[in-house]
């Protein structure tokens, strides 16, 4: 037990000094040069080390006490800092997935709802383009099924599948589905939820809790460290958005938070495609099993109407399943 105990305070202590105290102390660092420079001497480096040298105590007796309080004082304000900007962070995020966008207050929730007309209309036009590429496809097979082989045939193939892969993604890049969020991050959570129901009646909400506690521990790592990265991206952009603040005193501050920003953004969209593909993956492979745990007949192969027995059930709603027995689908 007792090396138990000195494992996990290790690690807690690891994660408090790389997710909260040094980013904050960057963060410290960056307003200290900010106060000491300013906009007249931005880039002057030899004032910022004259600076720094004025700041260790006085030789002589309770120096090195001095010091220890010192650096105990940055090391508390830095972990308060990094608590900060893990709010913050929460905040963005939330605002990021607007799942809830329809209840924002109206300035807020007017912008959503343009940004969703703009972006179903980028859709639409991206899925016009598609289909524009597929019939052109289509119509390219058709007229070469008696003629052509040989490398050029091949060629052929390859630049009408690259013509639809890049369409595709043209499409995805918007949405993977009819957009209902002001940003990708959003839909791009929203489309599993969205396919779950249209191909399975299935609520992803009510069935998820359940299915995390069958999960095997390999899936389950794999969706928690996800997850995680998702949180440190959010946060990242929270610190952008703090060193952004500092442009007011020192410009330098302005082209580092857009870099930040910019990394955190590629992150919270890299983070939350990997985790909404292991979440879709994971209600694919262990709904079954649910369904078995629960009671539901599934025959074999997880079917819509299985599924949706499943929902009524973590719904509370076990009236429905009765009188809808005779029905073959929900």
């Amino acid at each position: 037990m007792t090396g138990l105990l000195t494992e996990l305070s290790k690690r807690l202590a690891e994660r408090w000094l790389s997710l909260l105290v040094l980013p904050g102390a960057l963060f410290l660092g960056a307003v200290f040069t900010a106060r000491t420079l300013g906009h007249a001497h931005a880039l002057d480096a030899e004032l910022l080390v004259r600076e720094v040298q004025a700041w260790h105590p006085a030789p002589g007796a309770g120096a090195g006490a001095r010091l220890a309080v010192l650096l105990l004082m940055v090391a508390l304000l830095a972990a308060a800092l990094g608590l900060v900007a893990q709010t913050l962070g929460s905040l963005l995020e939330r605002l990021w997935f607007a799942a809830d966008w329809t209840l924002w207050p109206w300035p807020l929730r007017a912008l959503a709802a343009w940004r969703v007309t703009k972006r179903r209309e980028r859709r639409a036009t991206a899925q016009r383009a598609y289909e524009r590429v597929r019939q052109r496809v289509g119509e390219a097979l058709i007229a070469g099924d008696g003629g052509g082989d040989g490398a050029g045939q091949d060629t052929d193939d390859d630049v009408r599948d690259a013509d639809l892969r890049t369409a595709r993604l043209a499409m995805a890049r918007v949405s993977q589905e009819t957009p209902q969020r002001p940003t990708w991050t959003g839909d791009r959570m929203h489309a599993v939820t969205l396919r779950l129901a249209q191909d399975l009646a299935l609520d992803l909400a009510a069935v998820w809790p359940a299915l995390w506690q069958l999960l095997p521990d390999a899936p389950r790592q794999q969706i928690e460290a996800t997850r995680e990265a998702l949180d440190r991206a959010a946060a990242l952009a929270a610190w952008a958005v703090l060193y952004a603040l500092l442009a007011v005193w020192w410009w330098p501050a302005l082209p580092l938070a857009a870099a930040t920003f910019l990394t955190a953004r590629l992150r919270i969209r890299s983070a939350t495609d990997a985790y909404a593909k292991l979440v879709e993956a994971s209600v694919y492979l262990y709904l079954g099993e649910l369904a078995e745990r629960l009671g539901v007949s599934a025959d074999g192969i997880l079917g819509r109407r299985a599924a949706w027995e499943v929902t009524c059930l973590l719904q509370g709603q076990r009236h429905l399943i009765d009188l809808t027995a005779h029905d073959p689908e929900p």
